[in-house]
């Protein structure tokens, strides 16, 4: 079921029960509260992208402390910027292996292949942890606690299999973090 036909369902309601006001009152908050529960779930249920707008929504008006986040907003938003940072660091790692093997066309294409079926597997991966903690305000961070951790063991393996060299010649860039 989409937003718009949720919001469709809930003026449908609101008309038929019209006629009492008390029902009305009863009854519209009820639907109030699928709706918003709806919403949500919907949100989350999609793509599971709604805690990386916790950055965006916490950091419009005010500067996080992400060493003390004060509230699961602030939680979100500091695991979002995280997140942010260790894809970025992903994307350097990957880019710097399509450089430094430029002369193996079809191990590049294999290495694009392999990332593509490793964020397929990340997807589903974190969002089994979502669906783990569902029931709390945790499920947000978790999940992109989740991806954190995949991104930078993938980093690692994108720089060990790729950028290092079986002597003891240096690696193309030095090992992540």
């Amino acid at each position: 079921m989409s937003f718009q036909e949720a919001y469709d369902n809930f003026g449908l309601i609101n008309f038929i029960i019209s006629r009492n006001d008390q029902i009305k009152k009863i009854i519209t908050i009820i639907a109030a509260c699928v709706l918003i529960t709806l919403i949500v779930y919907l949100e989350n249920s999609e793509d599971v992208l709604i805690s990386q707008s916790y950055a965006a929504v916490a950091t419009e008006n005010q500067t996080i402390d992400c060493d003390n986040p004060i509230n699961t907003l602030e939680t979100n938003a500091c695991a979002s910027i995280s997140l942010e940072a260790v894809q970025i660091e992903l994307t350097k790692y990957l880019k710097a292996s399509f450089k430094h093997n430029s002369y193996d066309p079809q191990l590049i294409e294999s290495i694009k292949k392999a990332q593509i079926n490793w964020e397929a597997y990340k997807a589903s991966h974190c969002d089994s942890i979502f669906t783990q903690w569902r029931e709390g305000t945790i499920s947000g961070v978790m999940h992109t606690s989740c991806e954190i951790e995949l991104t930078k063991q993938r980093t690692h393996d994108i720089w060990m299999n790729f950028l290092t060299y079986m002597d003891n010649s240096p690696p193309a860039l030095p090992e992540p973090k």
